[in-house]
């Protein structure tokens, strides 16, 4: 594993002068002082590294050196076309740019080597969408990855979802695109308002790319990236901000043995085991009562539906009474049939 670690190290370097030893150690998931010791041992092997004080400073390798680090192994060779979704390269309209990149990487390898990279096509396939759903279209998506690549600001025209009290409307923003995101078939635009302060908590946006209606290049001036924006970690923040502030109500409700064991696949699994820790012991029947989040009510009446008498719920009363509702509507239609049908 270390010997891994210090191939990448060795690549860093030479593909990125002047990283600082905690650049490096971000890269790796490893401290400086691991990456301080990675550099003896580069060192020790006859891998010119140095390094550099100052505001200038980082490491480097000695000039006119080169490694001879870049040649695929095998495996890497096996994962070459593995590293990008199909669909999400058509989507993007990179479609053929990819192809062309990979015939001129399998040019370079060895001949055993590329019959192994070009054997994984045949093996592997990476399909985005969730099943019985077509992904929305988005005739701008090629459009927006421009302006993400080119780093220029953009005016799009958004449309809001439909609410129960209101029809769609469409919103005009100015927006410095910083990265787009593929989520279970689904683009989203992950940008910037211009002009807001670092510390401002709504500076960022995030738009579904199939809601945008129209795009312009807006001023068309180029926007400086925060250097210290991540778009995945971002996305995954603000991915369980999005889905914790979804929850808005609390169900309260008793469950068998074997309603607790088919809980997880009706409600989300991580609320599920949330729920689990603060429980009490089961009573004397062996039933548990938990409190778990839910949308609304009608997704939790969905939801514990599913369970049949293995769930009762308790609160809120209104979801409650909706369910004894239901059951009686239920035992009315499959109770015992009319006396002249005996």
């Amino acid at each position: 594993m270390r010997a891994a670690r210090l191939i990448r190290m060795a690549l860093l370097v030479q593909s990125s002068p002047g990283m600082t030893a905690a650049a490096i150690g971000r890269e790796l998931g490893v401290s400086e002082r691991t990456v301080i010791r990675d550099a003896q041992a580069l060192q020790e092997a006859g891998v010119p590294v140095r390094s550099q004080r100052g505001r200038a400073g980082g490491y480097r390798l000695a000039p006119g050196y080169r490694t001879r680090l870049t040649t695929l192994g095998p495996g890497e060779a096996e994962t070459l076309y593995l590293t990008g979704l199909p669909s999400a390269l058509r989507d993007l309209g990179l479609s053929d740019a990819a192809d062309t990149a990979r015939l001129k990487l399998s040019a370079t390898l060895l001949p055993s080597l590329r019959a192994a990279a070009e054997s994984s096509a045949h093996r592997f396939h990476l399909d985005a969408p969730a099943w019985f759903r077509e992904p929305p279209a988005c005739t701008l998506l090629p459009e927006l990855a421009r302006a993400v690549w080119s780093d220029r600001t953009v005016e799009l025209t958004y449309t809001r979802p439909e609410r129960d009290t209101a029809p769609p409307a469409a919103v005009t923003r100015h927006l410095e695109p910083y990265g787009l995101v593929l989520k279970a078939g689904v683009w989203y635009l992950v940008g910037r308002i211009p002009g807001t302060a670092a510390e401002h908590s709504d500076q960022w946006r995030t738009y579904r790319a199939d809601r945008i209606t129209a795009l312009s290049p807006g001023t068309g001036q180029p926007f400086t990236r925060n250097p210290t924006f991540d778009l995945a970690t971002h996305w995954q923040t603000r991915a369980a901000e999005f889905a914790r502030a979804l929850l808005r109500t609390t169900v309260t409700v008793r469950l068998t043995p074997r309603g607790l064991d088919r809980l997880p696949g009706v409600t989300d699994p991580a609320a599920t085991s949330e729920a689990l820790a603060r429980a009490g012991a089961p009573d004397t029947t062996g039933r548990v009562t938990l409190r778990l989040p839910a949308e609304n009510e009608d997704v939790a009446f969905a939801q514990f539906s599913q369970l049949g008498a293995d769930a009762e719920v308790l609160a809120p009363p209104g979801l409650r009474a909706r369910f004894r509702d239901h059951a009686q509507a239920l035992s009315a239609l499959y109770g015992p049939p009319p006396h002249h049908q005996r």
